[in-house]
């Protein structure tokens, strides 16, 4: 078993964050350090933590915005790991990949944990923890990796950065799959979307709390934190009922965790600050583009119109 460090928190809430706007994606047009600072003014007014997946210009961008504008913000920061092995088992791809992509891929990933490292050591008072990488063990993952090859990347990063180290990943996993990840890692990261599994909203939360309990329960010892929880408000039928999702319901979704997550002292980021246009198909009712709590003008939905007024300044809340 390896060492473990330990996780500290000041309380406060927590939010997942990629702020790539309208005709912006990761690999082509980056947001801008004006349009980042933007973002993080309107989030650091009610989000204390925010997670964020990669060690791109992006997260750079980011980690200098808070750096130079000294922005009461920490964060949570992955390294985002790609395919070594084809999965069959993913409907939507992740099985086309050659022995030599596959190889090369690796190369990639390895090139990541040691950039997240770097970052980790010259923000390390801005990086409270580290993720070895997100959603890559799961059945249905389409950036499929081993939990032999996570437990050698979290050895990696454990070995040369400071800060708490973990893998995200939905809650499915972590109750087989991963127990040999679990020595390894400082705290447990799951992800729960009871939307995805075609439960009513009605009966969302209670199935959040049976996902968090079935991990803890069977890991004690372990802090377990929900790294992405959330609910979207539209959907063109892939995978959600149209029906099951809407700014009405995102509302009743996020007040019920956020009043259970605080008074069991669970630290919850939710999934996600504002939407998300260049995910998933050209389908503009995609529903991967539409997790955020604000939408991609950075107006706020319902949720949040009690805390926002409009689009830079909050009501004061006493």
């Amino acid at each position: 078993m390896s060492y473990t460090k330990e996780l500290k928190i000041i309380a406060g809430n927590a939010i997942c964050y990629s702020g790539f706007r309208e005709g912006q994606n990761p690999g082509g047009i980056y947001p801008a350090y004006e349009e980042v600072l933007e973002d993080l003014l309107i989030l650091q007014k009610n989000w204390k933590y925010i997670r964020i997946y990669d060690c791109d210009k992006h997260a750079e961008t980011i980690l200098q915005v808070i750096q130079k504008e000294k922005l009461n913000l920490k964060v949570m920061l992955g390294a985002y790991i790609v395919a070594e092995m084809n999965n069959f088992g993913c409907p939507w791809g992740g099985s086309s990949y050659s022995e030599e992509e596959l190889v090369f891929n690796k190369t990639i990933n390895e090139f990541q944990i040691k950039k997240l490292i770097r970052f980790a050591n010259k923000y390390s008072d801005i990086i409270f923890s580290l993720s070895a990488g997100n959603e890559a063990c799961v059945d249905w993952s389409d950036h499929y990796v081993s939990v032999e090859s996570v437990i050698n990347y979290v050895r990696m990063i454990k070995k040369g950065a400071k800060q708490p180290v973990t893998f995200c990943e939905n809650y499915v996993p972590w109750l087989d799959k991963l127990k040999p990840l679990v020595d390894e890692l400082d705290f447990i990261s799951i992800h729960t979307y009871p939307v995805w599994e075609h439960k009513h909203i009605q009966e969302a939360l209670n199935y959040t709390k049976q996902n968090y309990a079935a991990i803890k329960d069977k890991y004690p010892e372990k802090l377990v934190v929900i790294t992405e929880a959330g609910w979207a408000t539209s959907s063109n039928g892939r995978g959600i009922n149209p029906a099951n999702v809407s700014e009405e319901y995102q509302e009743i979704y996020y007040n019920n965790l956020m009043n259970w997550s605080k008074k069991e002292g669970i630290l919850t980021f939710v999934f996600e600050a504002f939407d998300e246009p260049w995910k998933g198909s050209d389908e503009v009712l995609e529903p991967e583009k539409h997790w955020g709590l604000f939408k991609v003008d950075r107006t706020p939905k319902r949720v949040l119109k009690k805390l926002y007024n409009n689009k830079n300044q909050t009501i004061s809340i006493g």
